[in-house]
């Protein structure tokens, strides 16, 4: 008799824990197949760190085909599900077209940044939710401040080293935190002239700094962001992009060449066209995690609205805490759907939050205990470590190089401005000349709101941070910026 087959789509931090439960419940009782637009989980907590130049990019991604054993990738993104046909369709990275029959679907797409009806924030921002928008940041930055100290003119110059990071949940202020230390690095031993410093900037409408945390959490970051010179501006943000830079809602214009985008994200468009009810763009599915109506149809991560039972009436955050928990329930129910174990329904207490703010600072409340300073920091690595599914040993060493040696600032040139756009249903793939963006979509503009849904701020101490991928993005497009073909 043949074996059931089960396909996931997406392997954010739920797609990739579910395959990982499934591999290892079913044994080879199942035909498990993966499809994913790259070969790697990615660890999007460390981002930033990425974007600072502290970890190489391959330290915070993870092999699924060497991490994953009886599990088959099919590298490839998906145009659409025929839920009769029990089919799912993609688009391989070469341009070509496949079809994926199942027994059983797991739908774990994730999520894609959040626009706001702000004009000149598609075409002079970018995002921060893939690998290629990190490596192109810390270009990006790295270039300015060179170009900096080498311009005669003193406008030129204060423009270059201004940075402006919108939205102060959990990815915004990492950005800004360790943006400034990276900066701040550069110039130390090539100052610029007359003792100009690079100028961070971080805004945001809520009233306070990660506004999802409690109180104590947030005026830590508040407190040592300020004290290395970010300019911290709560109840401010964008209210117009342009060229030379933005118009803030207070009337103030910053001249400045980097826009960064950290506002939240929503659902991965993939979604809306399954035909099935939505909650805010989100899937509906029951506390077992399996869509309405059909029983063979599971979803979960960002793309899913899951009854939070600890809150009557109300859905589970997208953030990459629940995503975790939720890529092992619909394991252990898929499963179940094939007679191995029983199901259950979605359950999730925090532990804490961590906040890795830079250097030996953070900010963390493991089980309710407020820490701050070297302990915090402490705490906060102790816990990615433990929580990666890989490369532990390569990602210590790493922080163990940058706290003994000078930070290599060097650019690469390997991602350009208009192949990181931040209207993309694809963040994590790098766009490429005459490549066709089989799933983009325009994005519908949502009502501007605090620039960071509850949850895509913070990161648990129990499960890895933002979704399937939330939070350091990239800059404006300038005609000065060599990515952008002058030099």
């Amino acid at each position: 008799m043949s074996r059931p087959r089960i396909v996931i789509v997406g392997a954010g931090f739920a797609g990739y824990q579910a395959a990982r439960t499934l591999s290892r419940l079913t044994r080879h009782r199942a035909e498990i197949t993966l499809l994913n637009p790259t070969d790697y989980f990615l660890y999007l907590p460390l981002l930033p760190q990425v974007a600072a130049g502290i970890l190489e990019p391959r330290r915070v991604t993870v092999s699924l085909s060497g991490t994953l054993p009886r599990v088959r990738l099919v590298l490839g993104e998906a145009d659409g599900v025929d839920l009769d046909a029990r089919t799912v369709h993609y688009s391989d990275p070469e341009g070509g077209a496949g079809t994926l029959e199942y027994d059983r679907l797991v739908l774990a797409v994730g999520s894609v940044n959040k626009l706001l009806p702000i004009p000149g924030v598609a075409e002079h921002a970018h995002g921060f939710r893939g690998l290629p928008e990190a490596l192109y940041l810390r270009d990006h930055v790295t270039r300015q401040v060179e170009l900096a100290a080498g311009a005669d003119d003193p406008k030129s110059c204060a423009a270059r080293c201004t940075f402006v990071v919108v939205g102060a949940g959990y990815t915004g202020t990492e950005v800004a935190a360790q943006g400034h230390r990276y900066t701040d690095a550069q110039v130390r031993g090539h100052p610029l002239r007359g003792g100009m410093r690079p100028r961070w900037l971080l805004l945001d409408i809520a009233p306070r700094v990660l506004p999802e945390l409690d109180e104590h959490l947030s005026r830590t970051a508040d407190r040592v962001l300020r004290r290395r010179g970010v300019d911290v501006r709560m109840g401010t943000s964008v209210k117009e992009a342009t060229h030379d830079g933005v118009l803030l809602t207070d009337g103030e214009f910053v001249e400045t060449r980097t826009l960064v985008w950290c506002v939240g994200v929503r659902p991965d468009p993939l979604v809306e066209g399954i035909g099935q009810p939505l909650e805010r763009g989100r899937l509906i599915v029951d506390p077992y995690l399996q869509v309405p109506g059909r029983p063979e149809v599971f979803a979960c991560g960002d793309a899913a609205a899951v009854p939070d039972l600890n809150k009557p009436g109300s859905f589970t955050p997208m953030t990459a805490q629940h995503a975790w928990r939720h890529g092992k329930a619909v394991g252990h129910n898929v499963a179940a759907s094939l007679g191995i174990g029983e199901r259950r329904v979605y359950r999730h207490r925090d532990l804490g939050f961590v906040v890795d703010l830079g250097g030996a600072q953070a900010a963390a409340n493991p089980l309710g205990v407020p820490l701050a300073g070297p302990l915090a920091g402490a705490v906060t690595r102790g816990y990615h470590l433990a929580a990666m599914p890989g490369n532990r040993v390569r990602v210590a060493a790493d922080w163990l190089l940058d706290a003994v040696l000078p930070r290599q600032a060097v650019q690469l040139g390997l991602v350009r401005s208009w192949s990181v756009p931040l209207d993309t249903a694809s963040p994590e793939l790098a766009r490429v000349p005459g490549g066709a963006e089989q799933r983009e979509k325009p994005p519908t503009p949502e009502k501007p709101q605090t620039p960071e849904r509850p949850g895509t701020a913070t990161e648990s101490i129990e499960a890895p941070h933002s979704t399937e991928h939330p939070e350091p993005p990239g800059p404006v497009k300038r005609s000065d910026d060599p990515a952008e073909g002058a030099s």
